[in-house]
């Protein structure tokens, strides 16, 4: 079996067969069996050996268990310093003028003598060093295990620090509550008894960098304290991706705890009715108790186009575990309605009607309310192990799409941004560009490699547009780190506007109304990704200067965790008084990626992280499951 890039993918899923319907007995046996083995791993967390492939033999069980009719749950019912420049090219210098005298001359000739046996040697050096499976890893990379490893390892545990600070925080003065104010230390619930908002969301962070003990006193309050059995209308896009996400990758991490897997399947039923619109387009929200779906109260009742098309990840891999069908029909059956809209090269408008599946206005942007959409095709296709191609087909078209339309070049500096389409396909660019873009180059990175490393996808059927997607997230990944360098506090904006004057001197330009940061994962998400794929060292660098810009300006001294900002371009900048949930489910958790040497860590070639950076495993889907809709003719353009 072959991937996108021709590389063999490891066989992920064997399922076991279809069986009749045992009796309870039966079936609590199995349970007290995994339960007790997750109680022995709950003690230490090693996600190394914990990270479970689908192919194990515990996996096998569970399936077993879990995929009869009627043994599991039924489906019924979200210090800077600045770079080297002479890698970096972006403001240059101008050329250095020099008058050489005939001893200069003399001098020069013999350094560049030098400097090319110099070259030669490490050229050498390199080829040797390739052979022996090194290729693709930097100098820096190699010596990872001596001082620079150290160092790096270092950072990590910084990192950690930072995560452990900011749970401490919240454990002292808001444990259980859903939103978090440091600064005021102060905490409140969104519905009645709490979503476990903040709790859930950061399990598998927690599980990832080992912390036993916040661990195991997270763990009893789900166990104890967490019910959805609410009388309270909640955001089905957050939800699923944030909470549902949030106890699926800790039913995965965990080595499959029963626990999580049961909070996760109750909150999936909860959730379902959301898709009972006329089309299956979900609505907005959704009445977690009577199960009635909501209609945005905004936006004419229309659905954010991301909103919908971000919950087939979460969805589908529900259906695997339990073995139901009910979650994965009602998750891809959104994407063919989409597909049935004609977008043209694959841009799709960011509002769409739930009633009559048709897009709402024409505004087309890859922020807020449209970026999740294209993340997703990608990701539904590498789950399944690159079996449905209907998602990768759409997936290229929308990239293709993308650099015809919307990639654009600021001046003077020529950095790569993505423009905004305010009035339709046909309509003027818009320069703007918000940060929850910078999702995109990791995304191309895996795209193009499918999330193998670079050395190894371009010994294989490397094509022109896999170079070309390769080359976009490199420059993109440098456009996001330059939205960082360009503020005050080395900390990124929401938006940023790119100059196309040519008389304009700043490439970058930040309104004041944009200027808040929200402590958002998008750019050190990259980063993570970009690092893993290309091992250039650039990254990481890049990832430390963010992390220190947050640590100095963010961090609260009194120990109470990091806040949001209501300024980056105020020093020192004004606390909006407020600790995201993604802050430690995402910022911090791909930081401490980013800072991890053994790649057998959370392979990208093996799971794939939700838009909340919750990570689940890649699988097959013979025999329980297919893709059930074909694209139909209206993707050329003509009416059926």
């Amino acid at each position: 079996m072959l991937n996108y890039v021709g590389t063999p993918v490891p066989n992920s899923v064997d399922h076991a067969p279809i069986i009749a319907p045992r009796e309870e007995s039966h079936w609590r046996h199995h349970t007290r069996i995994r339960t007790s083995y997750g109680q022995i791993r709950t003690m230490s967390f090693s996600v190394q050996q914990n990270a479970p492939d689908f192919s194990s033999t515990a996996r096998s069980v569970e399936e077993y268990v879990w995929t009869a009719r009627g043994a599991g749950f039924t489906g019924t019912g979200r210090g800077r310093h600045r770079a080297n420049d002479s890698d970096l090219p972006l403001y240059k210098d101008k050329p250095l003028q020099q008058s050489f005298s005939q001893r200069n001359k003399r001098t020069r000739s013999i350094w560049i003598t030098t400097g090319i046996v110099f070259g030669v040697v490490v050229y050498m050096l390199y080829r040797i060093l390739s052979s022996a499976n090194y290729a693709g890893k930097s100098f820096w990379f190699i010596g990872s295990t001596g001082r620079r490893g150290k160092i790096w390892k270092d950072r990590q545990n910084q990192v950690k620090e930072a995560f452990l600070e900011s749970w401490n925080g919240y454990e002292k003065y808001a444990f259980g509550k859903d939103i978090y104010r440091p600064v005021a230390k102060t905490s409140r619930n969104m519905a009645p008894e709490g979503m476990g908002w903040i709790i859930v969301d950061c399990l598998d962070t927690m599980m990832i960098m080992n912390l036993e003990e916040p661990l195991q006193h997270a763990r009893e309050w789900v166990a104890n304290n967490l019910t959805y059995d609410q009388d309270y209308e909640v955001n089905t896009f957050e939800t699923t991706i944030r909470m549902l996400g949030g106890l699926l990758s800790a039913h995965y991490l965990s080595g499959y705890d029963d626990m999580y897997l049961e909070k996760a399947v109750d909150l999936a039923n909860r959730l379902l009715p959301a898709f009972d619109s006329a089309t299956g387009i979900p609505y907005a929200s959704v009445n977690l108790r009577t199960g009635k779906g909501v209609p945005s109260h905004d936006d004419g009742g229309a659905s954010s186009t991301a909103e919908a098309t971000s919950l087939q990840l979460e969805f589908k891999y529900v259906s695997k575990l339990t073995g139901e069908a009910l979650y994965w029909e009602k998750a891809e059956k959104v994407i063919e309605v989409i597909d049935r809209g004609k977008a043209v090269d694959g841009l799709v408008p960011i509002f769409i009607m739930p009633e009559t599946g048709g897009f709402r206005g024409n505004q087309i942007r890859l922020g807020s309310r449209g970026d999740s959409y294209y993340e997703y095709l990608l990701k539904q296709y590498l789950q399944t192990n690159s079996k449905e191609g209907v998602y990768r087909q759409m997936y290229d078209e929308s990239m293709a799409g993308v650099k015809k339309r919307l990639m654009q070049k600021s001046l003077p500096s020529g950095l790569t941004y993505v423009a905004e389409l305010d009035h339709g396909i046909d309509g003027a660019l818009s320069p703007k560009m918000d940060h929850l873009v910078c999702f995109l180059p990791g995304n191309l990175a895996l795209g193009s490699t499918g999330g193998y490393p670079l050395h190894i996808a371009q010994r294989t059927s490397w094509t022109i547009t896999q170079a070309s997607d390769m080359k976009l997230a490199k420059d993109l990944a440098r456009t996001c780190y330059e939205m960082y360098r360009v503020t005050k506090t080395g900390i990124a904006p929401e938006i940023v506007y790119f100059n196309t004057d040519t008389k304009g001197t700043e490439d970058i330009s930040i309104k004041w109304q944009d200027s808040h940061n929200l402590q958002r994962p998008e750019t050190v998400e990259s980063l993570f990704i970009m690092w893993r794929i290309t091992k250039d060292p650039i990254y990481r660098e890049w990832g430390w200067e963010i992390f220190e810009a947050f640590r100095k300006y963010a961090h609260l001294p009194d120990g109470t965790g990091y806040t949001c900002l209501e300024s980056v371009n105020e020093v020192p900048p004004r606390p909006r008084d407020n600790m995201e949930s993604f802050w430690m489910a995402e910022t911090l958790k791909y930081l401490y990626l980013l800072f991890e040497d053994d790649d057998s860590i959370l392979p990208l070639e093996k799971v794939v992280f939700n838009t909340e950076a919750h990570p689940m495993p890649k699988f097959n889907m013979e025999p329980l499951f297919k893709t059930g809709w074909t694209r139909g003719q209206w993707t050329m353009g003509i009416d059926p």
